[in-house]
């Protein structure tokens, strides 16, 4: 996981996945805050941190990490409203959140520790709060990336909404993502498994200029269709839930 926040600090301003992941975020953290000038985010799993800045544009945002390299690498970019946590056992009291986000984290988490972290998003957020959620898909996918990310699972649809309904959430909006470069998704994780999978962490080191721009481009045009319409397949999936 170190290796992995510390690939991810280096790519997750310019490679095209984190700009795409950005884009089909935004309009699920909007409904989510609703209008609110000063809603209160948590951002569960925050790594490092870059994504704070980013929610701060809805409201007031604070996060927590389990790793000190995660809240290392987010205070040498100038973070300070962060805190080491596991999200399985927030230090918040009930309702103290009006948004809660949880950026690929619970696929890494065994099921009891995913089971107790969704539980407990759902017990800081307000009565009528919202969790905006991403998360891996797919198993077939399955790669080099999930050994550096120590993936314990990847989510369908059916499976995310019924972790999440079984922890009292109404589910809003759920789709896939990164439906348009999936088949490069599919080719390369395929030859992974013909070649044996190991760590590593290619697929987040940023490729050469025409290669990042033509799929930062791809996934544009998919967060624009996502606006109107949800995916049914991608290595992605994303959730809108709230409780009720």
């Amino acid at each position: 996981m170190d290796r992995l926040l510390q690939a991810t600090a280096r790519a997750e301003r310019d490679h095209f996945w984190f700009k795409g992941f950005r884009r089909f975020m935004a309009p699920l953290v909007a409904q989510a805050v609703g209008g609110r000038a000063s809603a209160r985010i948590l951002d569960a799993g925050c790594g490092t941190g870059h994504n704070l800045t980013w929610l701060r544009t809805y409201g007031h945002a604070v996060g927590i990490d389990l790793t000190w390299t995660g809240l290392g690498l987010a205070r040498s970019r100038g973070e300070r409203a962060i805190a080491q946590a596991t999200a399985a056992n927030l230090p918040f009291s009930d309702h103290a959140f009006d948004v809660v986000t949880s950026f690929d984290v619970i696929y890494a988490l065994e099921d009891a520790v995913e089971a107790a972290a969704i539980g407990e998003m759902f017990r800081v957020l307000r009565p009528g709060g919202f969790l905006v959620l991403n998360a891996a898909a797919m198993d077939v996918l399955k790669g080099n990336h999930s050994v550096l990310a120590n993936e314990v699972r990847r989510y369908s649809r059916a499976s995310l909404t019924d972790r999440l309904t079984k922890a009292g959430f109404a589910v809003r909006r759920m789709s896939y993502t990164n439906a348009t470069i999936l088949p490069i998704v599919a080719a390369v994780r395929v030859l992974q498994r013909i070649s044996g999978h190991e760590e590593s962490h290619q697929e987040i080191s940023i490729p050469a200029a025409p290669v990042n721009t033509a799929l930062t481009g791809a996934l544009a045009i998919e967060a624009g269709l996502l606006r109107v319409i949800d995916m049914p397949f991608g290595s992605s999936i994303m959730a809108l839930a709230q409780r009720p």
